[in-house]
């Protein structure tokens, strides 16, 4: 295993993360404006925002980021605790199967133990069987449907 290490992303990083979140929008078949692009960026280097990012870097590919996790804090009713949904998950490919997802989403976890939030959760297609791999073997699938309205 290479030696893996997950941070909270730095200005430095705009270039890497760029890259990565470009791919990750193509491969979802979305087309961001690059205004959208700078405000989630803003909000990932605002400490105080909703919004965060972890980036990962691994040894054997030059120490440079090739892996995000973007997550959104919010409350509920179940709890005083807040609940983070993991809204993005994106390895670059070349570095797939090394561990980078399983890092991130564990230093999530491990934020949310640190910081008191009730549970960590995220969404997935059906299709997406090499994310399933990975999350059927860190986490508990549920039951629950999800319904979208998309709005102007």
């Amino acid at each position: 295993m290479p030696t893996i290490e997950v941070r909270n992303p730095t200005v430095a990083d705009w270039s890497a993360w760029q890259r990565m979140w470009s791919a990750n929008c193509a491969y979802q078949g979305v087309s961001i404006p690059e205004a959208d692009d700078r405000e989630l960026w803003r909000r990932i280097m605002d400490p105080n925002h909703a919004v965060g990012a972890l980036v990962c870097s691994a040894a054997d590919f030059e120490g440079m980021p090739v892996g995000l996790a973007h997550y959104v804090l919010h409350p509920h009713t179940f709890s005083a605790s807040m609940v983070c949904y993991l809204e993005d998950l994106w390895v670059e490919p070349p570095a797939r199967r090394a561990g980078i997802g399983h890092a991130l989403i564990d230093a999530l976890v491990a934020r949310g133990r640190d910081k008191g939030w009730r549970r960590v959760y995220w969404h997935t297609e059906a299709d997406n069987v090499a994310g399933r791999a990975l999350y059927d073997r860190i986490a508990r699938p549920t039951n629950y449907v999800r319904y979208d309205i998309a709005l102007p």
